[in-house]
């Protein structure tokens, strides 16, 4: 069985798009979340059948390698990353799709800085050892969409869209550098034009598929 770890933010989490997003209230109440067959990861699980395992873990408001002032230092998806890698190896392969929220004004950091931090976690994972027989596991990246500023969220991403939009130019470098594999998330949906930031139902189970149908054509033959 080939074991396959989702390290992610809300959009791994599965929360549901926001139309009217509180200030002071950056952690989703219970009920916000997509049902585990309607969440990427899920649909993904069940399309790839027998002989994987999926394993998530989405955090809302995780960064790739930011301390998070407002919303705590448990955000930082560096601090996390080993604890995890090593309590469910070993471990086939790590999916890494994080970036989203490092576009937060308060970080003020660059496309560059954010791939960087990418970078940083994907040596992380290559030196864990956690994989099969202590060897490192298969990363694949998917660099998220770029986010639409129209909803109550515009304010904490100001000028998030300009720079969303570099992205996958330093993710693509990134993982041809670090020999992972890599898949730009833009290309098969968009973020909800609810809140510009999280996807639908509809595109969740469309990455799902895909993400799937990528990991048997590439990663596992």
């Amino acid at each position: 069985m080939k074991t396959i770890l989702c390290y992610g933010d809300s959009n791994t989490f599965g929360y549901m798009p926001a139309e009217d997003y509180r200030v002071g209230c950056e952690t989703p109440p219970a009920g916000l979340r997509y049902n585990s067959n309607q969440r990427w990861t899920g649909v993904m699980d069940l399309e790839l059948g027998e002989g994987f395992k999926v394993i998530e873990e989405g955090l809302c408001g995780r960064t790739t390698v930011f301390d998070d002032p407002v919303e705590g230092k448990h955000k930082n998806g560096m601090a996390y990353l080993l604890p995890c890698l090593e309590s469910h190896a070993p471990l086939d392969g790590i999916i890494l799709m994080l970036g989203t929220n490092d576009l937060k004004k308060r970080f003020s950091a660059s496309a560059l800085d954010i791939a960087l931090g990418i970078s940083a976690l994907i040596d992380i994972v290559e030196g864990s050892r956690s994989g099969p027989e202590g060897g490192k596991p298969e990363v694949l990246l998917m660099c998220p969409p770029p986010v639409q500023g129209v909803s109550d969220l515009a304010f904490m991403f100001e000028g998030a869209e300009i720079k969303s939009k570099k992205l996958p130019v330093f993710y693509k470098k990134i993982a041809k550098a670090k020999k992972c594999y890599y898949l730009e998330v833009g290309k098969i949906i968009e973020a909800s034009s609810t809140d510009g930031i999280h996807y639908n139902k509809e595109s969740h189970i469309k990455l799902g598929k895909a993400v799937a149908e990528y990991i048997r054509g590439n990663m596992f033959k």
